[in-house]
């Protein structure tokens, strides 16, 4: 891949892709460290790889998610990170957007991702399925319990 496209696809889907890893890995280092190793990985990618820009953009959401659940699996995280030390909310400049991050991080990380997936990157549920390499059926289930818990976590707050 030659270094102007790099760049441009660099500067097109950046935001994008971390804002979609941030709503899973919750910390902002270990977004940051996800987001860096899929945009390093295709870097290493042939050109001939992707058949349109769409494709690129759900490639490097895939990937970067898959780093974040390896941040999520690793040793060093399950016995050296407090829950109490995480980072839950991003730097939004919509305060509505925080208040709704802050809720949405109370959800089990498998539901953060859809709904983060289906109504902040408007994805279809096809695309998410394709995304999370999961079904489309298990996409909407997700899609299900989590809007069912967000109304309760609504309720309560």
């Amino acid at each position: 891949m030659d270094s102007t496209e790099y760049h441009r696809i660099v500067d097109r889907y950046l935001d994008d892709v971390y804002r979609t890893v941030l709503s899973c890995c919750k910390h902002k280092e270990n977004a940051e460290d996800a987001v860096q190793n899929a945009f390093l990985k295709l870097l290493k990618m042939d050109d001939d790889a992707f058949t349109d820009q769409e494709h690129v953009k759900r490639w490097l959401i895939r990937v970067a998610l898959n780093e974040c659940k390896n941040v999520w699996k690793s040793f060093w995280y399950k016995n050296k990170v407090s829950f109490d030390d995480l980072d839950t909310e991003p730097a939004y400049r919509d305060e509505t957007h925080a208040e709704m991050l802050s809720i949405l991080a109370k959800l089990p990380q498998n539901y953060q991702a859809v709904i983060h997936l289906y109504y902040y990157e408007e994805y279809s549920v096809r695309e998410i399925a394709e995304i999370l390499s999961i079904s489309e059926s298990n996409v909407q289930v997700r899609l299900k319990r989590a809007r069912d818990r967000l109304k309760v976590l609504l309720k309560e707050e």
